[in-house]
């Protein structure tokens, strides 16, 4: 089996994922029912289904001798934007009420930081820890 056929049929697998990433996702978009569901869909194929067929293009010009590193920029832009840019479709639904509102956080000096709480404090203590 030459490096040829061993590309090929690396190519190809690369593309069939792809494209069932791409199915599956357009089929999420279709049948999920609201909005803050459905964005988990095309975030999917954006980042593993993209990333697929990109891989089927650098292993098929690799095949052929050329060097193609254009597609691991684009895959780089990608997986970095997709999420953010899901994250921000998803606070426009939160601050428009068009979905449930998350819970607020608890009120005291501890939530974002590494400071343990009093009564952990105690707990672990009494625990033995």
């Amino acid at each position: 089996m030459t490096f040829e056929v061993i590309g090929t049929y690396a190519t190809a697998v690369f593309l069939l994922i792809g494209s069932g990433f791409a199915l599956v996702g357009v089929l999420g978009l279709l049948k999920f029912n609201d909005s803050m569901t459905r964005l988990h869909a095309p975030t999917k194929v954006g980042t593993v289904g993209i990333g697929s067929l990109l891989l089927a293009s650098i292993v098929h010009s690799f095949t052929l001798g050329d060097t193609s590193m254009h597609e691991l920029l684009i895959m780089a832009f990608l997986f970095v934007t997709a999420p953010i840019s899901a994250n921000f479709i998803a606070k426009v639904h939160i601050h428009k009420k068009a979905c449930d509102t998350p819970p607020s956080p608890p009120r005291d000096s501890t939530w974002s930081t590494l400071d343990v709480p009093e009564e952990d404090m105690d707990r672990r203590r009494t625990a033995g820890g």
